[in-house]
């Protein structure tokens, strides 16, 4: 097996777009590829059909190399939550909360994980694409740094370095970079590719003369031009550009502080006649046409930063009004009358009242529901997934909501699932508007008269978006020293 590193020069420099990229181009040409990142901190996770929870990002790049996601691809996953650290996620499974002091003293149990999930793919692929995190070179954290070089020094690999000339300085990233590394790891370097270019190609010729001086022996192995339209899934977060798409009538996303399965906005991107816009402004809730309440990783801190902005009133007004709110997850259970979290499992602790909106009372226990489900509505059948710490059930005293629609579970039992009065639903299903019966409801419901659905579920036009990507590649970076190390 050959391990191919995908590094960065810093955080969100591409490194998981190029990753994705790399997989889908290896997959089309034959390899058995697989991709893996050691450590992720990210709280766009998915559940696996397999078991356990891990990354988003791995698992787009997973149906990006036509293989099955399974939890070995990003073996610790870690979700922050605010003060209290982060939730660590082993191979799969959710440990407790811990600060960063108390992660990098377990330095060597977490890398034993790592280095058994490295080994394991010895002799499951052709490559294993191993994304990076950060920077490779961050001095103060290289001897306990396990997702970067450490895992191309096991694996006797090399790697790629991208850098983003997006922020400017792409020279001084790269230069130094390459100044900060040791002459062991230099040697495993193949090159560099300058990503996010944006303006006239022309503009930007022979980077590897400019870089030579500087960088003997590194060159540049091309430079990929922005394509909006070529972003499958983001691994951090959201992206400023993506804060507000689209043109029509305005469908709201809350922003909340700790906000989770972002990417379950994007379905919507390629509709018509409709914008999706993140805000954290309540006057924009009082004129959009629908308010969506998105997951959360700590959800009783959310619910106080509502009420602290006047956001909880503006979704209360809205509903109140007749216009949808949609709770999806964490967002499901603000809707609720009450979120009970005794000992702070899912992040502050607390007993306090929800928005009052649906009759269901959430109260969260230490094990973590996590499985794939069949969603069904509409007569329209899709895949989506459960995460999440609470158990939300409508007290003997209270009127039940009506079920949203139903899903089957892997064992075949088919139940009902969410909950809807009036226009104001709660589901706990990611990935429930990737269905464009689901998001044709929505429209019909917040009255967007010019509203066309684009066709084919999300998960299908995912497949055409790592083809092109993988064509991105083709067309604008000199591959042939990564086939030559890869006898490809």
């Amino acid at each position: 097996m050959k391990a191919l590193g995908i590094l960065g020069t810093s955080s969100n420099a591409g490194k998981t777009w190029v990753a994705t990229a790399f997989c889908a181009w290896l997959h089309r040409e034959g390899v058995r590829v697989a991709p893996f990142k050691a450590q992720n901190m990210s709280n766009n996770a998915g559940a696996l059909v397999a078991g356990g929870e891990m990354a988003r990002a791995q698992i787009v790049q997973a149906e990006a190399a036509g293989i099955t996601p399974e939890v070995a691809m990003n073996p610790i996953l870690l979700k922050p939550s605010g003060a209290q650290g982060a939730q660590v996620v082993v191979m799969g499974q959710a440990e407790d909360h811990q600060s960063g002091r108390d992660y990098y003293e377990s330095f060597d149990r977490h890398w034993q994980t790592v280095a058994g999930a490295l080994d394991g793919w010895c002799e499951r692929c052709d490559v294993l694409v191993m994304e990076g995190a950060g920077s490779p070179v961050e001095l103060n954290l290289m001897d306990r740094d396990l997702v970067n070089l450490r895992p191309i020094r096991h694996l006797d690999g090399r790697w790629v370095l991208v850098g983003d000339i997006d922020r400017g300085g792409i020279y001084a990233q790269l230069v130094g970079t390459w100044a900060l590394l040791s002459e062991a790891d230099r040697a495993r370097g193949l090159g560099a590719i300058v990503n996010r270019f944006r303006g006239d190609i022309s503009l930007f010729p022979n980077p590897t003369e400019w870089l030579a001086p500087h960088a003997p022996g590194f060159d540049v192995l091309g430079t990929l031009p922005y394509r909006a339209d070529l972003q499958p899934e983001e691994e951090d977060g959201l992206r400023e550009e993506d804060a507000d798409r689209g043109s029509g009538e305005t469908i709201a996303w809350v922003r909340l502080p700790h906000a989770a399965n972002l990417t379950d906005c994007q379905p919507w991107w390629d509709d018509r006649g409709v914008r999706t816009r993140w805000t954290d402004d309540p006057a924009v809730l009082a004129t959009a046409c629908a308010i969506v309440l998105p997951g959360s990783k700590n959800t009783l801190a959310d619910l106080r930063w509502l009420r602290a902005t006047g956001l909880s009133e503006a979704i209360t007004a809205a509903a109140r009004a007749g216009r949808p709110v949609i709770g999806v997850c964490g967002g499901y259970q603000l809707l609720g009358q009450r979120l009970i979290d005794a000992t702070g499992v899912a992040g502050e602790a607390g007993d306090e009242a929800g928005l009052g909106l649906l009759p269901h009372v959430t109260e969260f226990q230490a094990q973590k529901i996590v499985r794939p489900v069949e969603a069904v509505c509409d007569g329209e059948r899709w895949q989506a997934y459960e995460i999440h710490m609470g158990r939300s059930t409508v007290p003997t005293d209270l009127i039940p909501a009506e079920p949203l629609h139903e899903v089957t579970d892997q064992d075949g039992v088919v139940r009902p699932e969410g909950s809807r009065q009036g226009l104001v639903w709660g589901t706990y299903l990611h990935g429930w508007f990737e269905s464009p019966a689901v998001r044709r409801r929505v429209a019909r419901e917040a009255g967007i008269i010019d509203y066309e659905a684009a066709s084919g579920l999300w998960s299908e036009r995912r497949q055409k978006v790592y083809h092109a990507m993988a064509d991105h590649l083709v067309a604008h970076v000199d591959l042939d020293p990564i086939r030559r190390y890869l006898e490809i």
